[in-house]
Parts: structure tokens; C-alpha cells; sequence
């Protein structure tokens, strides 16, 4: 569930709302252990993305 989480994540990247709300099913969807790599690999993922590092700040792991 984790790689087809990543591969939407990045599909979706072009528009913020949509990475926002695949982000929230993410959350509800994933197991602690998911979301903690989830975590780290949306903190590179955006690091050159302004516009998707703001989704993150709404999102509470």
C-alpha cells in the first residue's frame, strides 16, 4: 500500500489540492510503520516544492 501511496503521491504532485487530499487518505489509510517512511519520504519528496511542503503542515502523523 505504501508504493501505490508513493506512485499516486507523485502522479498527483501537479496540483496541490489533489496531492492534499490523496495525503489525507494516506493518513487514515496507512499503518503507524507506513506512515512514519511515508513521512520521510514525502520530506525529501517536496524539498524543492514549496507549493506540496505547505499540504504537509495540515497533515498531523
Amino acid at each position: 500500500m505504501l508504493a501505490h501511496t508513493k506512485r499516486v503521491l507523485r502522479i498527483v504532485s501537479f496540483d496541490v489540492n489533489l496531492f492534499y487530499k490523496e495525503l489525507e487518505k494516506a493518513y487514515k489509510l496507512l499503518l503507524p510503520y507506513e506512515l512514519e517512511e511515508l513521512t520521510n519520504w514525502l520530506l525529501k519528496f517536496t524539498n524543492d516544492k514549496p507549493d506540496l511542503k505547505q499540504c504537509l503542515i495540515k497533515i498531523n502523523p
